[in-house]
């Protein structure tokens, strides 16, 4: 808010003066408005400035000013060999804005190329602070664990979503398909969620390469102009980022990271769900999802059983756990058919009738 007020004030400030000196030859109102159109081009220069890393703001001072040097000594060359008028001023005015830019821009480009570790001091942390950045891709932008992982506080710092990724997930939310639309809204939704995460700075960039057509090679080539990571879930775009020198924070490496460590001869008790591909096997899955082979527990189908693990397998893609069930030793638990309770009839017993003699008039025989 103070930084709003500053900017607020200088526009003003641009104002006033023009409106009092009236540079420009007009009236006085009109000086004012150019003085207030050009406050508001200085912020906005200002504010792109602001993304600009020190490298490249070094570098373009550093060519800027060979350039006015440079313009320098041409205008000393213009000036002897151009009689004096309104020709030699123009060609010594274009020769300093030439120059001027091409060193500016030359200087910006070529700036990524030094090395201001060296230096040591206030520039020493301007490498660690590039590669905080961190770069998010399409897919795990609609995976939606990035959010989870951010709310939790496991994730900070500055979060870029460059803009051809935000096109691409456009075109998947406005895609005919309704499958590829509600995954381009699930991102978008997830993308607002990460905007409300208090410990992040969410920054969308403009840069784009024209030259490169695939999102991936787009992704990798902005990395390495930030120096950042990319955050992603593609198996592919992780094994060519590695190749090329560039950072990968891979959500599934994270989430396989985090699953339960179980080593060969402990004892886990799963559900047999499923036959699986070889003989006489059972296929069970933990909470987290992962594959539970189970040798000799084909009939064992809808039962929870105490398997025994005899090995584990890491793979790019999960875990697999590889156990044996063996039926002297491991008890069968049917906890999922429970013993339905008989109603019990009472019996009520039944008094013996004894029998009535039977009276006849007259005297007994």
């Amino acid at each position: 808010m103070d930084l709003v007020l500053i900017r607020l004030l200088f526009v003003i400030f641009v104002a006033v003066i023009c409106y009092l000196i009236q540079p420009f030859g007009l009236a006085a109102k009109w000086d004012a408005g150019v003085g207030v159109a050009i406050g508001t081009a200085i912020l906005v220069f200002e504010w792109r400035l602001r993304n600009v890393s020190l490298k490249r703001l070094i570098g373009a001072a550093i060519g800027s000013v060979l350039g006015i040097l440079g313009a320098y000594l041409f205008a000393l060359v213009i000036r002897n060999s151009i009689p004096a008028g309104h020709t030699q001023s123009f060609l010594q005015i274009l020769v300093m804005m030439l120059m001027a830019y091409v060193g500016l821009a030359v200087g910006a480009n070529k700036g990524d190329l030094l090395n201001l570790a060296a230096l040591g001091g206030i520039f020493g942390g301007e490498k660690g602070l590039k590669k905080s950045y961190k770069i998010l891709d399409t897919s795990v932008i609609i995976d939606g664990r990035i959010a989870d992982i951010a709310e939790t506080g496991f994730l900070d710092g500055n979060i870029v979503i460059p803009q051809f990724v935000l096109r691409e997930l456009q075109l998947v939310a406005d895609s005919a398909d309704s499958l590829k639309r509600n995954r381009g809204r699930r991102g978008l939704d997830i993308l607002q969620r990460l905007q409300k995460v208090a410990s992040l700075q969410i920054s969308i960039v403009e840069e784009d390469f024209p030259t490169v057509r695939e999102v991936d090679l787009k992704l990798i080539e902005l990395a390495k102009l930030h120096e950042g990571k990319i955050v992603t879930n593609d198996f592919n775009l992780n094994k060519v980022a590695q190749l090329q020198g560039v950072e990968v924070l891979n959500i599934n490496e994270l989430a396989n990271s985090l699953k339960p460590i179980v080593l060969p001869g402990e004892t886990m008790r799963v559900f047999i769900l499923k036959e699986g591909k070889e003989y006489n096997q059972g296929v069970a899955y933990l909470d987290d999802g992962t594959m539970v082979v189970v040798d000799n527990a084909r009939r064992m189908i809808g039962k929870t059983v105490d398997i025994c693990v005899t090995s584990v397998l890491q793979t790019t893609a999960g875990k697999m756990i590889f156990g044996r069930w063996d039926e002297r030793t491991m008890p069968i638990r049917q906890e999922s058919a429970r013993p339905v309770p008989v109603p019990t009839v009472a019996v009520v017993p039944v008094e013996e009738k004894k029998p009535v003699p039977l009276v006849v008039d007259g005297p007994a025989k």
